[in-house]
């Protein structure tokens, strides 16, 4: 019995930043960087015109501790989750006593009671539900999560998994960090939300076969380090160069072991990570450049959401009619694989 997707929902905090409004502050902020005008045009070759913060803008000119921090997001990523939970609800025709099991993915803050206990709680869930809460999986949580959480509907048919996963990332920002790490981090991230309900009985698009390929040698590519005042961002310049020559490859062999082939999918649900990385990807697809049109959509309405953004791809795109793939490139170093309609 194959799991579907019942139902599919995004969600964003109140607070709208301006990526012109964003690069005007930065400039200000990271004055003493002596190559602060260099950096600068990363600002407008993002393709992001906009993105939604938990916080508003004023506050990234004041300090921040570790503390702070992680409550904004425990109690905002709640917020957001009731949010999801009810519109997903409602669009599968489900209580909140359906649900069987919660799995929720982040690597932006730290919950103990985790983020899925909280939510049972906030929502009254039943008692019973089963737990999965997933961390430190970056970028490629959403995907990954998604798949997990299919596998818990397939392990116990007919139970109605939620799938959950935030990512306010823009609560990492660091105003006296000056490296480069942080410059393209403020550029590029975004706060965001989003969720699933998955189950074998139900209308919706079969949830197909997942993969993952982990690089050698890798660990120091993408991450956060942990600081005093919060996490800093870790990003190396060879992400895109990791794509162009390997990314295909990898690809070819998900497909290989799955009988599956790149034109069975109508469309491609990627992870945006930046401009550079979706041009890397639509090379080593052999896509015309432009051609993932749903993912630099999303780029330049929300900017990276880390997880959550290939979920809003994958909503943005005709998700209940056609064949999608959705891929994503998270810490490990790893690239993961998702067929949905398959």
């Amino acid at each position: 019995m194959q799991p579907r997707l019942l139902a599919l929902k995004s969600a964003v905090p109140p607070h709208v930043l301006d990526q012109s409004d964003v690069s005007v502050r930065a400039a200000a902020l990271f004055q003493g960087r002596r190559d602060m005008t260099r950096l600068m045009p990363v600002f407008e070759n993002t393709g992001i015109e906009r993105r939604y913060s938990c916080v508003p803008i004023d506050w990234y000119s004041e300090p921040h501790g570790w503390t702070e921090r992680n409550a904004l997001y425990i109690e905002n990523a709640v917020a957001l989750f009731e949010k999801l939970t009810d519109a997903l609800l409602t669009e599968a025709g489900l209580g909140r006593g359906d649900i069987d099991a919660v799995v929720v993915s982040s690597s932006t803050g730290i919950a103990t009671p985790s983020l899925d206990a909280l939510v049972i709680e906030r929502l009254s869930l039943r008692r019973d539900v089963r737990r999965l809460p997933i961390f430190g999986l970056g970028c490629a949580g959403g995907v990954v999560g998604l798949a997990r959480a299919a596998d818990l509907a397939k392990a116990r048919p007919g139970s109605r998994v939620l799938f959950l996963v935030v990512e306010l990332c823009a609560l990492t920002f660091r105003k006296d960090d000056t490296s480069k790490s942080n410059i393209v981090a403020t550029a590029l991230f975004g706060d965001g939300a989003a969720g699933a309900i998955l189950s074998t009985e139900g209308e919706g698009p079969p949830i197909g076969p997942s993969g993952e390929f982990t690089w050698p040698h890798s660990l120091d590519i993408m991450g956060w380090d942990v600081q005093d005042d919060g996490l800093k961002a870790i990003f190396s310049q060879s992400i895109p160069t990791l794509v162009a020559n390997d990314f295909r490859t990898i690809l070819n062999g998900y497909l290989k072991d799955n009988d599956l082939r790149l034109d069975d999918f109508d469309g491609l649900a990627c992870h945006p990570g930046g401009a550079k990385v979706l041009d890397a990807l639509e090379d080593a697809c052999e896509l015309a450049r432009g051609a993932l049109v749903e993912s630099r959509g999303v780029l330049r309405d929300y900017g990276n959401m880390s997880a959550v953004t290939a979920l809003f791809v994958l909503e943005r795109m005709n998700w209940r009619a056609q064949h999608s793939l959705m891929t994503a490139l998270g810490p490990g170093f790893s690239a993961v694989f998702l067929a949905i309609g398959t």
